[in-house]
């Protein structure tokens, strides 16, 4: 008996340009950070809006180095989601704070912001504030209630790259005749707390085979740019352009958290890239939303009011009166030939986080691991790929 082929949940999108780039800064000579680099920091800052940015090795690295260049650190409290990939909350711990979790909204599996007040302590001191999956988070409240008790936010805006928010003026699209228009969608990135960052894994939006980027005020991320070097008190390009010997040092404990010059070169492609697979990521999410709407077991996910996602990822749950479960419905779809993946991890639920107590229940974020089921979508996904893979939900979903 012949399998269909597997359609993939996620594929990167990488051509020649990419491999020119790469095979560029080979034969530069300079392959660890270098030129390349400064120049993809530089025109990732541009992209988004933010006065500065700084490459590293990866996601979690500039997070780390996020929360590190600000000064959290043991006996601090750090309010953010379980729903997450561990990273999130992993990057907590990295610098000896403690993550406390807060149940997210279904609709988007972001933070709810109903529930801060329930999370803060006298130790409390910033807000990690993740966009699930580019799902944009409901900044505007965090960012309101942030202010008000003095505390610091931070975007893991990780999935996040191309997705935008309305931070000033958020609301409906229309409102009553004679109201002021909307406040225009900002991208993603332009930090409204202190600091955003980002991940270039191969199943984010743009790739540079692993990677990421921290955004914010140019104080911060030279302090950045120095913790993932050692915190080597001279940069390369520094020591490389001196007319005399210099002699470096290490004023304080460093990583090596640096991203390649070949990276970076792959990195500047696929920022050229970006819009064009945007605007195919959200015509296919469009077709998915169209499909499924109306279905009796089905929930979709909601872009917020404030907000416009990229679509990294797209994702249905099976409602309670579903007569099939996660699993199951996973199994099915693959015996098809449409990979797929559960919904997103929470992190209180793996060894490495039992024995931290919760200050809440956390039933949404859990009924989402359980329930939810992530659909390919990539920018090559063909129409006829798509319909193999809404055929395939709705043979075995039924309903």
């Amino acid at each position: 008996m012949s399998h269909p082929p597997l359609i993939p949940v996620a594929r990167p999108t990488l051509g020649e340009e990419e491999a020119a780039a790469a095979r560029r800064a080979i034969l530069s000579g300079w392959v660890v950070q270098g030129p390349e680099v400064a120049a993809f920091e530089e025109e990732f800052a541009a992209q988004v809006g933010a006065p500065a940015a700084a490459a590293c090795s990866s996601g979690t690295a500039a997070l780390h180095l996020a929360l590190l260049s600000l000064g959290l650190g043991p006996g601090d409290e750090v309010i953010t989601v379980s729903h997450s990939f561990i990273a999130t909350a992993n990057a907590v711990r990295y610098v000896g704070a403690t993550p406390v979790f807060v149940d997210v909204e279904p609709a988007t599996g972001n933070l709810n912001p109903e529930l801060l007040p329930a999370a803060l302590s006298p130790r409390t001191k910033a807000i990690l504030a993740v966009h699930q999956l580019g799902m944009p988070c409901d900044l505007p409240r965090i960012l309101a209630f942030a202010r008000q008790h003095g505390l610091l936010v931070i975007e893991d805006a990780a999935c996040a790259l191309g997705s935008e928010i309305r931070i000033d003026g958020g609301g409906p699209e229309s409102g009553p005749a004679g109201s002021p228009p909307p406040a225009p969608l900002e991208p993603i990135g332009r930090p409204h707390g202190v600091l955003a960052t980002f991940s270039f894994h191969p199943r984010k939006v743009i790739t540079t085979g692993d990677g990421g980027m921290v955004t914010g005020p140019p104080e911060l991320v030279g302090r950045i740019k120095r913790l993932r070097t050692h915190a080597m008190s001279l940069s390369t390009a520094e020591r490389h352009q001196a007319a005399g010997v210099v002699f470096e040092e290490y004023p304080e404990v460093g990583w090596n958290y640096r991203l390649t010059d070949i990276q970076g070169a792959v990195g500047r492609e696929q920022l050229r890239r970006l819009p064009g697979m945007i605007a195919a990521r959200r015509r296919l999410a469009a077709r998915y939303l169209a499909a499924f709407a109306g279905h009796p077991w089905l929930l979709l996910p909601q872009e917020p009011p404030y907000g416009r996602s990229n679509w990294q990822s797209f994702w249905i749950t099976l409602s309670p009166e579903c007569p099939l479960g996660q699993r199951q419905v996973m199994e099915s779809l693959k015996a098809r030939g449409v990979d797929n993946r559960r919904g997103v991890m929470c992190a209180h639920r793996e060894g490495a986080y039992r024995d931290l107590p919760l200050r809440m229940p956390l039933p949404v974020s859990e009924y989402l691991q359980d329930h939810a089921i992530i659909l390919p979508l990539f920018p090559e996904l063909s129409e006829a790929e798509q319909e193999r893979v809404i055929r395939a939900v709705q043979e075995v979903v039924g309903g």
